[in-house]
């Protein structure tokens, strides 16, 4: 069961968006209400299993801003209300709780500077425990509980002394003079400038009482790079050691080599900051990661690609013998692509999640003999914890959002936690789903889903929203995104197909290999068969009102499908998509990406960057365009969309510019996104009605 009636009543009343009447009528899901929708993430069990604690993110929609709570439950009594224990009006997030499970430590920025706190599990006021002069990323409780690793931003030549890095951020600030002089990349990465701060790794001794620590050791002062990795690394990138004398940690060297580099290396360091760390993984070129210790210490489990420059590489389950320094793949024959280790209690199994045919299960993984068990399925599990054989994780599907739910190790026994989407906006109605298959491109399988509109109705045909992924190796499956939902479009009385083309993760390496060089051949070939295959298979599909759209490499696709392949549809929208080809290799940020996908650099094979440009087919664009950029997207800058929205104007192609001045690659401003929603929306009914 979930919620109990009484707290979930009072979790819907909260939840429902001011523009909704409780009692309205049953609609599809409406972009206001996807936006200020209830989030519960990151799922903490204590070390006994007895308790889980987790955050639940809410949205203040006029105030456009969100805060983020922590929650504890009994998992011996889900029938009784989980509790709050962070107070009324903190912001807070990544808790973890301490070794001997009596206090749950947690993030905070309500001092003005991001630090750590406390706070007894059976509630009371967290207590500061760090006073850092600079912000705490993410971190790590030592074994005993007695120490802290975490990672902040700090000038390399400041070395351990924190308060140096914060008198200097605080001095540029003041500068009258604004320009900024680098003599190597990045100079910018996602949405941030370079301002010459790296994320370091630092240990401290943790209070246990009284004036909160100030001081901290730098580990690992030599290497000279982020750690964790910008822009989306996390602790994961770092562990304890079981005697707590050493952390590993993976990086990347921050040179002028960094920006077409993804070799990671994972280093073994003392957490007293003396002597050189030891490089594990150097006869690897390629990335490693993850690292996670054995009980006994002697092992190393970690994550590892094999080819140099290719982020989207497959990333295998290894194991290090450390006293040898010998190293082993366990499931080779796995011919997935781990997200993460979780190591079962008596240490004979990896847990990890993966992508799988349009899904996203949690798998365990066999040390010894490499066997591969599905333990959760049927949707997305996004993130899990395991604690004395006990399981909690999150999970969510193309319908029910992102919940989350304990039960035993084996993935049996579950137990919905949190509401689902429905439970919290039970007006709300959310169109069925199915998955399709195909041959595609060399006549390999390829497969989609069809979401039906909300209002579906046996024998009525429905304009169609043409969803394309981003990535390129990625996915549209089976789970739940507040940016590209597609019950959104099914909210407004859209079916919607989505492909997962060549190149997309889940379905083997080799597929996923295939994408690369061949940005506007394979993938499009799935996309128009891929198409025709969904009209021939659902009959509600109306071939003469649909709308192809996409992000990314999708909106990409839409600016190459605007030249090559245009027939089918009344109207595209491309957001943030590549215009240019050549240019993209010159001014997007991680140039391996480029490098890879096009076999080598703009200027050592320009043939391959115009062989599937865009840019170079602008002449037959006749479709209808929305374009969509925002002007902090350093990956595929503005300039691209700007580009795009040029072409379709100086021809007189009926068009559409939305910018956002202050969104990145994607769109997270509550507003923004509602404006996003309502401004797409808006196009698709201008061109295929609704």
């Amino acid at each position: 069961m979930s919620l109990r009636p009484a707290v979930l009543s009072l979790l819907i009343a909260a939840t429902l968006p001011v523009a909704f009447d409780a009692a309205a009528a049953p609609h599809g899901l409406e972009p206001r209400e996807l936006a200020t929708l209830d989030r519960y993430f990151a799922p903490t069990l204590s070390p006994d299993g007895k308790q889980l604690v987790f955050a639940k993110r809410a949205v203040d929609f006029d105030a456009n801003k969100s805060t983020t709570s922590l929650w504890i439950e009994d998992v011996g009594a889900l029938d009784k209300a989980a509790r709050r224990l962070t107070p009324e009006g903190w912001n807070v997030n990544t808790p973890r709780f301490a070794p001997d499970g009596k206090t749950v430590y947690f993030l905070s920025a309500k001092g003005g500077s991001q630090q750590l706190y406390a706070v007894p599990v059976g509630g009371g006021e967290p207590r500061q425990v760090s006073a850092f002069a600079t912000d705490v990323g993410d971190y790590k409780l030592s074994p005993d509980g007695s120490r802290v690793a975490f990672n902040g931003e700090a000038y390399p030549d400041c070395g351990a002394d924190l308060a140096c890095t914060a008198k200097r951020t605080d001095e540029t600030g003041k500068r009258k003079a604004s320009g900024m002089v680098f003599d190597r990349m990045f100079i910018r990465h996602w949405d941030s400038w370079n301002e010459g701060r790296l994320n370091r790794l630092f240990v401290a001794a943790l209070p246990k009482a009284g004036k909160p620590v100030s001081t901290a050791t730098l580990i690992a002062p030599e290497v000279i790079a982020d750690v964790p990795s910008r822009p989306f690394g996390d602790a994961s990138e770092y562990t304890w050691a079981p005697d707590g004398k050493s952390v590993a940690f993976s990086a990347r060297t921050a040179d002028r080599a960094e920006p077409w580099s993804t070799n990671f290396d994972i280093y073994l360091a003392s957490v007293d900051g003396k002597g050189a760390a030891r490089n594990l993984t150097a006869a690897n070129p390629a990335w490693d990661t993850g690292a996670t210790f054995s009980a006994d210490g002697k092992t190393l489990y970690y994550r590892a690609m094999k080819r140099p420059g290719f982020e989207a590489d497959r990333f295998a389950l290894m194991r290090m013998d450390l006293a040898s320094g010998k190293s082993r793949e366990i499931a080779p024959k796995w011919d997935r692509s781990a997200d993460t280790i979780e190591l079962s209690a008596d240490g004979g199994a990896i847990y990890t999640t993966a992508q799988h045919l349009g899904e996203h299960p949690l798998f365990a993984i066999d040390i010894a003999s490499g066997s591969v068990t599905q333990v959760i399925g049927e949707g997305s599990v996004s993130s899990f914890d395991i604690e004395s054989g006990r399981l909690a994780f999150a999970r969510s599907t193309l319908q029910t959002g992102d919940r989350l739910f304990v039960g035993g190790m084996d993935g049996t026994s579950v137990q919905p936690v949190t509401p689902s989407a429905a439970e919290m906006l039970p007006e709300t109605r959310f169109g069925d789903f199915e998955q399709f298959s195909f041959e595609g491109w060399n006549n390999e399988t390829v497969h989609g889903y069809v979401v039906k509109p909300w209002n579906y109705e046996e024998g009525k045909e429905y304009p169609v929203a043409f969803l394309i992924h981003g990535g390129p190796q990625g996915s549209f499956g089976n789970g739940w995104s507040y940016r590209w939902n597609p019950q959104t479009y099914a909210g407004q009385g859209y079916a919607v197909v989505m492909i997962d083309f060549h190149g997309s993760t889940g379905y083997g390496q080799a597929f996923t290999d295939s994408i690369s060089q061949h940005w506007g051949d394979r993938p499009l070939e799935d996309l128009q068969k891929g198409w025709a295959a969904a009209q021939q298979k659902f009959p509600f599909l109306d071939e003469d009102r649909a709308c192809a759209l996409g992000a990314s490499y999708g909106g990409f696709m839409v600016n190459w499908i605007a030249g090559k392949w245009n027939q089918p549809w009344k109207c595209l929208v491309n957001h943030d998509g590549v215009f240019d080809q050549r240019m993209m290799g010159y001014a997007t940020e991680e140039l391996w990406f480029t490098e890879w996908e096009q076999g080598g650099t703009p200027y050592d094979v320009p043939k391959n960057y115009e062989k599937f440009n865009p840019v170079n087919h602008v002449k037959d664009w006749r479709v209808p365009m929305l374009v969509i950029h925002g002007q902090e997207d350093f990956r595929i800058p503005v300039e691209q969309g700007i580009a795009a929205f040029t072409a379709l104007q100086r021809q007189g192609i009926e068009s559409k510019f939305l910018y956002f001045p202050d969104e990145n690659h994607w769109v997270l401003k509550p507003q923004n996104s509602v404006q996003w929603h309502d401004t797409v929306n808006a196009w698709l009914k201008q061109h295929i009605g609704q």
